[in-house]
């Protein structure tokens, strides 16, 4: 490695960039028989979680803006994953709930981290000190 701080191989972000763009390869195939984009495949993963979550909730939860997350909930809606309701105490908040199909594609769903993880070719310990130093990083970022 150079000692050039200016050199692309000394950047932090170019790295992140590259291993984003190359797990986004990855999980785009995988996703392939799911139907899913990756943007719907963190949404299901929320919803799988917990039922008639709030819009405002699910962006807060996925770091979306309602502007990117309601077209993404619409094509989920059309495709017949989700429903979007108005909540009976406040109308401003919209509710989304799974879909029997979008329950259903949980069970499908189970094998893609493990798929992943095989994937990536890195080892048990590697992996829990990534997630250790990622989620320390987004904590300290927000």
């Amino acid at each position: 490695m150079k000692n050039d701080i200016l050199s692309l191989e000394n950047q932090l972000c170019f790295k992140l960039y590259t291993a984003e763009k190359e797990i986004m390869k990855i999980y785009r195939t995988l996703l392939e028989d799911l139907g899913v984009t990756y943007p719907q495949y963190l949404a299901l993963l929320v919803l799988w979680e917990e039922q008639d979550i709030s819009v405002k909730k699910l962006g807060e939860k996925l770091f979306l803006d309602s502007g990117t997350l309601t077209p993404m909930l619409k094509r989920m809606e059309v495709n017949g994953l989700i429903t979007r309701k108005r909540s009976i105490e406040d109308e401003r908040v919209v509710l989304i709930a799974l879909t029997e199909k979008g329950e259903g594609l949980q069970q499908e769903a189970t094998c893609i981290p493990k798929q992943l993880v095989e994937k990536l070719m890195l080892n048990e310990s590697d992996l829990i000190q990534l997630n250790n130093i990622l989620s320390t990083l987004v904590g300290k970022l927000h």
